[in-house]
């Protein structure tokens, strides 16, 4: 009987890092023929949404803020580049320093997204404040983990 219950602990549905991946593989996936209208992938979004909000950051402060190392967004700042969205410039001051500014296509682009954060909100059947609550928490449970990190 004991080691019934200490399996009960690792059942797959007693697990918050599956509810928090699952989850996130499904907002994923809602949020695909969205961005698919905007000739977006989830990661570029993420880059845009960052830009949008204060242009001409460097590479590694948008790593930072999207919890992730620079290499791995590097194709995708490529991709946007390609795309006309932003431009890349080595900064004057110090050349490893790469800055990340919009174009006015970059810019125009973010009117057309503006529709997508209603869109999230309408499809998870919760209000404004119920959703927020849930997104400081998890921010919290963020930190804490952050934190707790070796």
């Amino acid at each position: 009987m004991a080691d019934q219950a200490a399996c009960s602990d690792l059942q797959l549905d007693h697990q918050l890092c599956f509810a928090l991946y699952s989850t996130s593989l499904l907002m994923t996936k809602f949020y695909k023929p969205l961005l698919t209208a905007l000739n977006l992938t989830y990661p570029q979004y993420l880059v845009m949404m960052v830009l949008w909000e204060e242009d001409g950051q460097s590479a590694g402060t948008i790593s930072q803020k999207l919890y992730t190392d620079t290499g791995s967004l590097t194709p995708v700042f490529k991709r946007l580049e390609r795309e006309g969205l932003l431009e890349r410039v080595r900064r004057t001051s110090d050349e490893r320093v790469v800055e990340l500014h919009l174009t006015d296509a970059g810019r125009a682009l973010r009117e057309r997204a503006r529709e997508i954060p209603d869109c999230v909100v309408m499809a998870s059947g919760q209000g404004f404040d119920e959703l927020n609550a849930l997104k400081e928490r998890l921010e919290t449970l963020r930190e804490r983990l952050k934190e707790a990190m070796p």
